[in-house]
């Protein structure tokens, strides 16, 4: 039973191959007026207003699966965009980066030769870490005393003084700055010669005060504050003249002396890379430097003194 049905299925293919190869010889061989050609076009009549439906219907379906192609595409482009906006980032960064780090040692070429401090030799470091407290401003660098970094030897960058060591290892140093509580420099004002010592300013750990000056001094707002190459007694550092501490920026009434506000020029919250003063082994700048440190807490060099002395020692280290 089963082999006579596969036999009539067969054979009724063979018959629909012969026929459609009939009628498509038929179809081509007689005139377009013929009849095949009438029935086709009668099909096409009956059949064309079921498609024409038929694909209205159904193209809100298509519209569909080529909304969800054109996303999943639209997606993959904008995975792709992405990486490239990352690369370009990261790259952007890495170059940005590298310039600044150029421009810190451009401006510390620029500022070893404001000074020229013979007596002093720069060790340029990197800094390493940061104090989180803002009323206790130090961080800390990778050069050492086996580089020849000292206690109270003086830190620079491209924009002015940053600060002093204050603590000194074989690898490493701690820098105090100059917004720090401990920290005190005699300073100048540029253009009138005025001094005073540089401190920071209470309540305001991001700012200074340039105190104890003449009462009939003259200090404008927009003055440049420089270190005096001199001291007033025991903790300061023999820092050499000249170097750009701050600008003035308003007069300072709440102090019992006379005293004005100064803004730091270094931008100390984002210290890269900085420079330390060191002193040459024997040197005359060293020499001073022991005698400052071991001077008595609130003692006055007078012009003959040691801040005289040394304002020689440090001028003539610029020399």
């Amino acid at each position: 039973m089963y082999d006579k049905t596969v036999r009539r299925r067969r054979a009724v293919l063979v018959l629909l191959v012969a026929l459609s190869l009939i009628l498509l010889t038929a179809y081509f061989r007689e005139a377009p007026g013929g009849g095949l050609h009438s029935v086709q076009r009668g099909f096409l009549t009956v059949v064309s207003p079921i498609q024409d439906g038929a694909n209205k219907a159904l193209k809100p379906v298509r519209d569909l699966f080529g909304w969800f192609g054109d996303t999943l595409h639209a997606r993959s482009q904008r995975d792709q965009l992405r990486k490239q906006v990352d690369r370009i980032q990261a790259e952007l960064i890495v170059k940005q980066t590298n310039e600044r780090s150029y421009q810190e040692l451009l401006k510390l070429f620029h500022l070893d030769n404001q000074i020229s401090a013979a007596s002093y030799t720069p060790v340029t470091a990197t800094v390493v870490a940061k104090s989180p407290n803002i009323w206790y401003s130090t961080v800390t660098i990778d050069a050492g005393t086996s580089r020849g970094v000292h206690l109270n030897d003086p830190v620079v960058n491209g924009e002015g003084l940053v600060g002093k060591i204050t603590q000194a290892a074989s690898d490493g140093a701690q820098v105090s700055l100059i917004t720090d509580s401990e920290v005190g420099i005699s300073a100048t004002v540029n253009t009138s010669g005025v001094s005073g010592i540089v401190q920071p300013k209470v309540g305001d750990p991001n700012d200074l005060l340039l105190q104890y000056l003449p009462a009939n001094s003259t200090v404008n707002p927009g003055d440049y504050v420089v270190t005096a190459g001199t001291v007033t007694g025991g903790g300061e550092s023999l820092f050499p003249p000249g170097i750009p501490i701050g600008q003035v920026s308003s007069i300072d009434e709440s102090s019992p002396y006379k005293a004005v506000n100064v803004h730091p020029l270094a931008n100390l919250h984002n210290l890269d890379v900085v420079q330390v003063l060191t002193t040459v082994q024997g040197s005359k700048a060293q020499r001073l430097g022991h005698v400052v440190a071991s001077l008595p807490p609130g003692s006055q060099a007078g012009s003959g003194g040691v801040a005289g002395e040394g304002a020689v020692a440090s001028t003539g280290g610029g020399g």
